[in-house]
């Protein structure tokens, strides 16, 4: 899907609605279909005709009346220069015509190239082509992100040099929403673009209350605000993989192997592994920092849900707009504050998912999220497509998890780090890490052999490392405050040191 797939003669768009409208449209260019991220020269947004040279590095017009011929036209002494457009990339056809029906002037940045005019940057300047940019440049930046982020249409068609980024923007505006709806187009899912249409209808509407057009412009910010991706994802560097898994966990092969070995089928497939990780273990085994790690791996922004203070099924799925104080699930808030449909879902302590207090049990909510067949919000009242949720769970104990749930993951076991593990933990991870933290040298807290030993001996029957992450805390800072307050050198902490500040 990266490559072009494919080009296609398309009607054009006669955007000033001239008198030679019901002449049959004189088609300038064809349509090619491209899934590149990033415009450039070798992918970019549009050719244009530059065969008598008439285009700069940066030229400055508007785009109008591709009926005559003239696609991209501009103002000279002389006269209106035009260029007709060569190719368009699919994804911007409707871009080009919003632009054109509302005479938006622009700064193209390109260069000629074999196949013509390489158009890959467009930015809207101030009336009569001067430098200052306009106010509405943001809004076409964020359009230009989108719709390159987005995948190609299927077959249909939808009726400068500055570093910019669109995508601080949010569509909360009815108008900005109109137009970004005009402007993405066939680009956005069926059934988003179809809902979207009935709730902007709503919104608009003076039939219904001012209430049901409030949250109907809520939810149509938080839906078109969320990049709906495709299901398409880059292979992964194993090695690369390896590394992430190294840095936050010590030993534990096997674990990191059959990590690597579920989701390295991503490499064959394109898409996400069938089955999510369930990650069980004891208490500050690393199970959080595995999950981290791996959306890391998978490039992906990842959100939690806590499932032990869940105790209500509603507060997965949202509230009904029939509510006056109505709002989303914190699994639809995680798709807006991502931004993108595409995320890694931490669910800690899912042994507690059916202990719910409320009407309902959560654990029946968290099946629809999983079974990748898409999830409705009650308060949205859409289906959100689930393809690009990666589920990655913790658990303690997996016999409180119900098969349903179960169903769903490869199921990784973590063993308790054995002593000898936790003393090369602690001495070559935890302490280092704490001293770098706070700015302390390697040699101004040291520890001797058994004092290595008694912090060890204290933690016995605590499972996991968090309380060794903890006891470094405390000897750092005791040598810290000692260093700055007693003039000392450096502090090294002998058994009978270790066992009087730890207890």
């Amino acid at each position: 899907m990266d490559d072009e797939i494919g080009v296609q003669t398309m009607p054009v768009f006669d955007f000033n609605h001239t008198p030679e409208a019901e002449k049959d449209p004189e088609c300038t260019y064809t349509v090619f279909y491209s899934n590149k991220h990033e415009a450039s020269l070798e992918d970019p947004i549009l050719l244009l005709d530059n065969r008598k040279g008439l285009l700069q590095h940066h030229s400055s017009g508007s785009f109008t009346n591709p009926v005559r011929g003239t696609a991209f036209e501009w103002k000279e002494e002389e006269g209106t220069k035009s260029v007709d457009i060569l190719q368009i990339d699919a994804r911007f056809i409707s871009l080009l015509k919003w632009m054109g029906e509302n005479h938006i002037n622009v700064r193209l940045s390109g260069a000629d190239t074999e196949n013509g005019y390489a158009v890959y940057k467009i930015r809207e300047i101030a009336f009569g082509g001067g430098s200052k940019l306009s106010a509405e440049d943001g809004f076409l930046q964020f359009m230009i992100e989108r719709l390159l982020t987005s995948d190609a249409p299927s077959g249909e068609v939808p009726d400068e040099e500055e570093e910019e980024t669109g995508d601080s923007m949010k569509l909360t505006s009815i108008q900005s929403i109109t137009d970004f709806m005009t402007c993405a187009g066939r680009t956005l899912p069926d059934n988003i673009r179809l809902w979207a249409r009935r709730n902007l209808a709503v919104a608009k509407s003076h039939e219904v209350s001012a209430e049901e057009r409030r949250h109907a412009q809520r939810a149509l910010s938080i839906m078109m605000n969320i990049q709906w991706k495709g299901n398409y994802f880059q292979a992964i560097d194993p090695k690369e993989a390896r590394k992430i898994l190294d840095e936050e966990l010590y030993g534990m092969e096997q674990v990191k192997q059959r990590i690597i070995e579920t989701i390295i089928q991503i490499n064959r497939t394109h898409t996400l592994p069938a089955y999510g990780l369930l990650l069980v273990g004891p208490a500050g085994t690393g199970k959080s920092q595995i999950a981290y790690a791996v959306a890391r791996i998978l490039k992906l922004p990842w959100t939690t849900l806590d499932m032990s203070s869940i105790n209500d099924p509603e507060q997965l799925t949202g509230s009904s707009r029939i509510y006056a104080n109505a709002k989303p699930g914190i699994i639809m808030d995680a798709f807006s504050m991502a931004g993108e449909s595409n995320l890694v879902f931490i669910i800690n302590e899912l042994d507690k998912a059916a202990s719910g207090k409320g009407n309902g049990n959560p654990a029946d909510v968290l099946l629809t999220l999983l079974d990748n067949l898409g999830f409705t919000d009650n308060y949205i009242e859409c289906m959100i497509p689930t393809v690009g949720v990666y589920p990655i769970a913790t658990a303690n104990d997996k016999a409180q998890i119900s098969a349903p749930l179960m169903s769903r993951f490869a199921v990784i076991e973590l063993p308790d780090y054995a002593p000898e593990e936790k003393k090369v933990i602690f001495s070559q991870y935890a302490l280092p890490k704490v001293l770098k933290r706070i700015g302390m040298e390697k040699e101004e807290c040291t520890l001797t052999d058994d004092g290595l030993e008694a912090v060890i001996d204290l933690h016995r029957n605590t499972s996991g490392i968090r309380d060794l992450e903890q006891a470094a805390e405390h000897l750092a800072a005791n040598a810290l405050y000692r260093i700055e307050v007693e003039h000392v050198k450096s502090v090294v902490f002998d058994a009978g040191m270790v066992r009087t500040l730890l207890g």
